[in-house]
């Protein structure tokens, strides 16, 4: 699997809901895991690697020595918000952006595992910024749209560079 870098179109589409559950999704998850730690990530979405499905992976700690953290949500929804902060993100589909982006410290978010059974996860902190930045990406919204004015200009040069060399 290879990591699409912006503008890619496919990362502006975002993801159907998953509807088929179980093996072949499992293993979906799998690949996406594994070039998740080879890209050097902390999250990752399928509309990254160009598969146009609401399933993301993630592992906070982004080691592949220390996987308690990883998790695959599928279909996930942030169903409440409870604070807000500005963090640095970077992404993988933007090599070498990092900005400053404001999200909630607390939330909330209804999801499917790869088997289709339905969870709640609470978290805050570091989880909650990945699992935000990265349902934004099965929404097809880029972490880009959510900087402030002043930081889309810092960045603006690094963007306009991707956009210059994407070839489709």
């Amino acid at each position: 699997m290879e990591v699409l870098l912006y503008p890619h179109p496919i990362l502006r589409r975002g993801g159907q809901p998953i509807t088929e559950f179980g093996a072949d999704l499992a293993e979906l998850a799998d690949r996406m895991i594994e070039t998740m730690y080879e890209a050097g990530g902390v999250g990752l979405a399928a509309p990254q690697v160009g598969v146009e499905q609401k399933i993301l992976v993630l592992n906070p700690s982004g080691s592949k020595d220390d996987r308690d953290g990883e998790m695959v949500l599928c279909n996930p929804k942030i169903v409440k918000k409870k604070k807000w902060e500005f963090g640095d993100e970077g992404c993988l589909s933007f090599p070498g952006i990092q900005a400053e982006v404001e999200r909630s410290l607390q939330i909330t978010v209804e999801y499917q595992d790869v088997q289709g059974q339905e969870h709640l996860l609470e978290c805050d902190g570091w989880l909650a910024r990945i699992v935000q930045h990265e349902v934004d990406h099965v929404e097809g919204i880029l972490f880009v749209d959510r900087l402030t004015t002043t930081e889309k200009m810092r960045v603006k040069p690094q963007v306009l560079k991707l956009e210059s060399d994407y070839s489709a």
